[in-house]
């Protein structure tokens, strides 16, 4: 699956991140790949694929990067009118996609229709084992938002969700490697932040290697440099936060997330980008449904 064509092109290898606070740095299809969750089958692993055949062909590659949609169509369809404006060889679904916002069912519909891979976050699953919520939070607001949001899907949009994988191992190009998942590599309930002690990350990313590690969950866009890995988080796509909330109400931002990953030759570039989403749409989206967070999110979206 190919947004918009693009010529392979020269790109320059990405400059070191430049820190900007506790968050990090904050800025403005079929394919081949490991599958390595063992209860679900990757879509479109049956047969080659434009990134596989560019990564053997040495030409420029680009994934877009996009996570934590919850629900929100409005900012979905702004972050895919940006993608297909900037030119995408694929896009990859880091997961968390229908769940708090007021438009759960569309959002699977969009996914569905992009025919991307989707990486299976903590609300996904939430979604398919009601009382996996618990372990996780107790707050009622949000235990009751997952409530009204799964009582909406239709049997074949939860049999959907089934097929979002744990993890996924991408070749960029002959020299490079991508690894996508949700929290960390080994739980979709774990924050990489980046301010995670070097010593804990090790202990997260363990049995694991890759040029760029991807990942989103804590909602706050990042570009770290660990060991020599890029770790990343593309933010998120429905609700941005301002800072980490740990537990505690975020303040959200008003536009919407995603990150770019290119590689050609072995030179690697990371892009993070935030995209203007229109606050009147969202407000009208959210008042036509009784969603329990419709209160919070109006007030979010004054």
């Amino acid at each position: 699956m190919r947004l918009h064509r693009r010529q392979p092109s020269r790109r320059r290898a990405v400059a070191p991140p430049r820190p900007a606070g506790r968050e990090g740095l904050e800025a403005p299809a079929d394919m081949v790949y490991r599958h390595e969750s063992a209860d679900r089958t990757p879509r479109g692993a049956e047969s080659r694929s434009n990134v596989s055949m560019a990564a053997e062909g040495g030409l420029a590659m680009r994934i877009a990067l996009i996570s934590d949609i919850h629900g929100n169509e409005v900012a979905l369809r702004a972050v895919l009118a940006s993608i297909r404006a900037t030119g995408v060889d694929q896009v990859i679904c880091l997961g968390d996609v229908a769940t708090l916002g007021p438009r759960p069912s569309a959002i699977l519909d969009m996914l569905q229709e992009l025919g991307c891979p989707c990486i299976l976050g903590n609300h996904d699953e939430f979604m398919l084992d009601p009382e996996l919520i618990r372990t996780y939070t107790e707050a009622p607001i949000v235990v009751d938002a997952v409530d009204w949001c799964r009582d909406r899907l239709s049997r074949d949009e939860l049999a959907f969700l089934r097929t979002f994988q744990a993890r996924l191992e991408i070749p960029l190009d002959a020299h490079s490697t991508l690894l996508v998942f949700h929290g960390s590599p080994r739980s979709h309930m774990e924050d990489l932040l980046a301010n995670t002690p070097p010593e804990e990350l090790d202990r997260r990313l363990a049995g694991h290697a890759a040029t760029v590690m991807a990942g989103g969950h804590t909602h706050l866009q990042m570009l770290r440099q660990h060991r020599g890995t890029l770790l990343v988080n593309p933010g998120s796509v429905g609700l941005p936060f301002k800072e980490y909330a740990n537990g505690g109400p975020p303040t959200l931002l008003h536009h919407a997330e995603y990150a770019t990953v290119e590689a050609q030759g072995g030179a690697v570039n990371v892009s993070l980008h935030r995209v203007p989403v229109d606050r009147d749409a969202l407000r009208a989206a959210v008042k036509a449904c009784d969603n329990p967070m419709r209160g919070a999110l109006l007030q979010q979206y004054a």
